[in-house]
């Protein structure tokens, strides 16, 4: 007689653990510091009108829509697999555009590592592009071979990368304060309010897309037991741990770098350069930046591959072209991975256009949190539509109070990502960006050509779909 083993149970804290893993990043620190202490409230804010929302919706999802394929099976079920795929594409393209930003974060800590010997390159344009193509492709070519990063090098990638840092800083930055050295901030209820001016509010947008992939543990809810019960309290941990670690981290940079003066690359080195000069441990600098080198690789390396596969599930239906879909005798989408290392590339020249670094970084930081929002429009849309198209489907996890509250979610979600969208438009005043229309034109042009391509796509498969019913 064969044994069972019972199937395995995750529990609300294990739940919770993967919504912070999926989501906290220090990379994102420097962009909310600039807010100053109002990084307090623009983080309530994002947690209240969008982390909070689309953690429910997407609960209701995929635990009642649980194939693989994501924004693409629940769009999909809702307005069909044309506009799913448009809202898979839409991610894919996040993740596209999210490359370079992440490639410079690796220049940076990788040019802090070395300036023992080679001072200076931390301001060097060519620097940083050389070292942001030789990763992304080295790393392209690399998944081609279809190696198989083991566990422990994402688990080592998250502990050199974020805990060992995000503690230090934390810990440093509540120090300072403590202790009663000068801080950059002035801690006060008036400080607290922003000015809500649309150049100084438009970073909220970044704030949005550093709380998006809440997504990601909603996809083991059925796993879980009782989800209607466990679900909710996971997500107040997370939240609870997620602005903790966020609103703690962006502050430790704040006190100790003027706003003017943070980098949107190099903010976390700035912190930590400020908090060791007292203990004469600059030697240490180097150290940390080849810490949060070995996070940014493994982080890069999970990515380069995954969503690429992801979108791979759309080929059965016949969107993607004979090229995009090629893969090897690996099982690795070599053309995907080609395309996307094309399109990052390109995006990649931003640096060597802006006068800064930041100012580069925020300009692909914008449009990657355009596509983000634009998928998670249509994801509300979708969770909404499906609770009056599709009544009888069992969900597993029903976000609590009706249609009412699915109503209230859903609008103040695609609310707050209708404003993401517009808000990035508007340059920030604490960047040089250039010249304002040519600021503009980039993000739009680039997010125009990219969404253009699933909606050709589609046209492409539609006829084809025509001409075999004819036949």
């Amino acid at each position: 007689m064969t044994k069972h083993l019972p199937p395995r149970v995750l529990g609300t804290f294990t739940i919770a653990m993967i919504t912070v893993a999926a989501i906290v990043s220090l990379k994102n620190l420097p962009l909310s510091a600039v807010f100053g202490l109002s990084s307090v409230f623009y983080f309530v804010v994002a947690a209240l009108v969008f982390f909070i929302p689309i953690a429910l919706v997407t609960a209701e999802l995929a635990s009642t829509w649980p194939k693989a394929g994501g924004n693409y099976i629940w769009v999909g079920e809702a307005f069909g697999k044309p506009v799913g795929f448009f809202a898979l594409w839409m991610a894919w393209m996040e993740s596209i555009a999210w490359f370079p930003t992440i490639l410079a974060f690796t220049a940076a800590m990788l040019a802090h590592l070395i300036a023992p010997v080679f001072p200076g390159l931390e301001n060097s344009k060519f620097f940083y592009f050389i070292v942001m193509l030789s990763v992304f492709w080295g790393g392209t070519f690399l998944n081609f071979l279809g190696i198989e990063t083991s566990g422990w090098v994402s688990t080592l990638g998250v502990i050199s990368g974020t805990i060992i840092p995000g503690a230090l800083i934390i810990g440093l930055g509540l120090w300072w304060w403590m202790v009663g050295h000068q801080c950059c901030i002035d801690f006060s209820w008036s400080m607290l309010i922003p000015d809500f001016h649309l150049d100084n509010m438009v970073f909220f947008s970044g704030i949005l897309l550093g709380l998006a992939g809440v997504e990601v543990a909603a996809f083991h809810i059925r796993e879980s037991k009782n989800p209607q019960k466990t679900y909710p309290k996971a997500l107040a941990i997370a939240a609870l741990i997620i602005l903790t670690i966020s609103i703690l981290g962006t502050l430790a940079i704040a006190i100790v770098v003027p706003q003017q003066d943070i980098s949107l690359l190099s903010g976390i080195i700035q912190a930590f350069t400020e908090f060791l000069k007292p203990f004469n441990m600059l030697w240490a600098v180097p150290v940390l930046a080849g810490l949060a080198l070995i996070g940014s690789l493994a982080g890069i390396n999970t990515w380069t591959v995954g969503p690429a596969k992801g979108l791979l599930v759309t080929a059965e239906d016949g969107f993607l072209p004979k090229h995009m879909k090629r893969v090897n005798e690996k099982g690795v989408p070599v053309g995907m991975l080609i395309f996307q290392a094309v399109v990052g590339t390109l995006l990649s020249f931003v640096f060597l256009r802006m006068d800064s670094h930041s100012a580069a970084y925020w300009v692909l930081t914008a449009l990657s949190a355009q596509f983000t929002v634009v998928q998670y429009i249509l994801v509300f849309a979708a969770a909404l539509w499906l609770r009056y198209k599709k009544p009888e489907v069992h969900r597993a996890f029903k976000v609590p109070g009706g249609n009412i509250t699915m109503w209230v979610i859903t609008v103040i979600g695609i609310a707050a990502c209708l404003f993401g969208f517009w808000i990035v438009f508007v340059p920030p005043s604490q960047l040089q960006t250039g010249d304002q229309t040519e600021y503009q034109l980039m993000l739009v042009i680039s997010f125009i050509i990219l969404a253009l391509l699933p909606l050709y796509m589609s046209e492409v498969r539609r006829r084809k779909l025509k001409s075999v019913k004819k036949s």
